[in-house]
């Protein structure tokens, strides 16, 4: 049999991956907290690593296992786990792998949320450099010889800056620094994240895997290019026999097991389900928003679009290096003057105000005064947040229909001010 397309592969994924029992073409969910053994031993092997099993669900479960083994083999890595939500994929791998002491370089246009968490482990003692990553020399300038980690997204959120995330990969490769990489933006079916040298890809399930709105989660997959034996933060405990699986197994014990950012097995079926109109959802959303920039780049009522699909983009010649499949389903718009942020918002019918992206529905917000709120106006204006910026995260709706409701909400706008 000839290999399968992208397409085909994730719709079949569960069942040929995972062989599910009876034929089912979904793994059942297991919603069973505590695992029997008859025999003590298989218990005790289990419970020491010794042995393939599950012991207690807040440490692994089949429904979390089976989304681990589908996510790992997109994204062609040595393995993976699954958390609660996106967040606690990042907090639960940072803390899992650094300490006191340590130095990380970070974005200095980080999701709000992920920012404000780098505010956490700092009071940990663990020092933290916000450097601008579209540009691989402010990289290699902030590292130095405690440098454990460098962490980016693949684009930002909200005023999409492209990581040089080839130069990044390089660099860590060369020096032996963790590339760890929210691929949130990029999932897999838009950006083979081996290919620029990524160590570990961090990506919220909650939104273009999930897809719907229904169901939140993360996922960390070590890619399987960095060498742990070189990494000095691994305990003795925890180098097992496979060395590509220290770094799993530390975070499984350290993180999962200790902290207990557990997804649920409902939740893992519903990403399951979710994953597998993955392709054809992002195909639409990625064909939409390139519309919907084009649209509004020419619109007397915009002062500016942010889109790397879009000529005039920074960093579009990267964009269109890195991502062979579309430039994501996240726009930003600076509207003029004489357009009052909120009232446009309300003034659109069809789009949903709310705190949220990948959606298959269309989504926009005022960016500064919401999800980067706290982060205060200086943050802000480094990270190119205007109090004007508004985020659009495009569906998977009509085209037409996205463009006919911004049509009647500029015109109900400029109309007023006649």
């Amino acid at each position: 049999m000839k290999k399968l397309a992208l397409d085909t592969k994730l719709v079949h994924a569960d069942r040929k991956i995972n062989k599910p029992q009876f034929g089912a073409v979904h793994e059942a969910t297991n919603n069973s907290v505590l695992f029997e053994f008859e025999d003590v031993q298989d218990l005790v092997d289990v419970f020491q690593g010794k042995k393939a099993g599950h012991v207690y669900s807040r440490s692994s479960s089949s429904s979390a296992v089976s989304l681990q083994n589908v996510l790992n083999e997109l994204d062609g890595g040595v393995g993976a786990v699954v958390f609660a939500t996106g967040m606690a994929a990042i907090s639960t791998t940072l803390l899992s792998l650094l300490k006191s002491g340590d130095h990380i370089v970070v974005s200095q246009y980080l999701f709000g949320n992920t920012r404000s968490f780098m505010a956490t482990i700092e009071g940990f003692g663990i020092s933290v450099s916000y450097v601008d990553v579209t540009d691989i020399h402010r990289v290699q300038e902030a590292c130095n010889a405690n440098t454990k980690m460098i962490f980016c997204e693949t684009i930002a959120n909200p005023v999409t800056q492209v990581s040089d995330l080839q130069g990044i990969g390089d660099w860590c490769e060369s020096h032996n620094i963790l590339f760890a990489l929210d691929n949130t933006m990029t999932p897999s079916v838009l950006l083979d994240a081996k290919t620029i040298k990524a160590s570990l890809l961090l990506t919220s399930l909650t939104k273009y895997i999930g897809g719907h709105g229904n169901v939140l989660g993360g996922v960390l997959v070590d890619t399987g290019l960095f060498n742990w034996t070189k990494y000095d933060n691994i305990e003795s405990k925890y180098k097992v026999e496979d060395e590509h699986q220290w770094g799993l197994t530390q975070i499984r014990k350290r993180g999962l097991r200790d902290m207990g950012a557990t997804l649920a097995p409902q939740s893992a079926h519903l990403v399951s389900i979710g994953l597998e109109t993955l392709t054809m959802r992002l195909r639409k959303i990625c064909a939409n928003a390139q519309a919907l920039a084009k649209y509004l780049s020419t619109h007397k009522g915009v002062e500016a679009v942010y889109y790397p699909g879009l000529q005039q983009h920074p960093q579009h010649v990267r964009a269109k290096g890195l991502f062979k499949r579309g430039f994501g389903g996240i726009l930003s718009v600076e509207l003029s003057a004489e357009i009052e942020p909120y009232a446009f918002l309300n003034a659109l019918s069809l789009v949903i105000s709310a705190t949220h992206l990948g959606d298959t529905r269309t989504l926009a917000l005022p960016a500064a005064s919401t999800i980067f709120f706290e982060n205060g106006a200086q943050e802000r204006a480094k990270m190119g947040i205007s109090d004007a910026l508004i985020r659009i995260s495009v569906g998977i709706e009509d085209i037409e229909d996205i463009l006919a409701d911004f049509d009647q909400a500029f015109a109900s706008m400029l109309m007023d001010r006649v």
